[in-house]
């Protein structure tokens, strides 16, 4: 039994149109986008290094 919803991570070395490529490949239609800030501790402040973005897929009807 397959997933009916499932969270889609851009990889650190690849772009927003190459997941949702993915994601198609897969059989799943973007229905929802979060980002949240990645940060690491430099001298006791943290300080950003990347965004992580994720899409909602919902599983296509077949």
């Amino acid at each position: 039994m397959s997933k009916n919803t499932v969270w889609f991570e851009v990889d650190e070395h690849e772009t927003i149109s190459e997941c949702l490529d993915r994601m198609k490949a897969e059989g799943y239609a973007v229905v929802g986008r979060k980002e949240q800030p990645l940060f690491k501790e430099v001298d006791g402040q943290p300080v950003p290094i990347r965004q992580i973005v994720q899409f909602k897929g919902d599983k296509l009807k077949e």
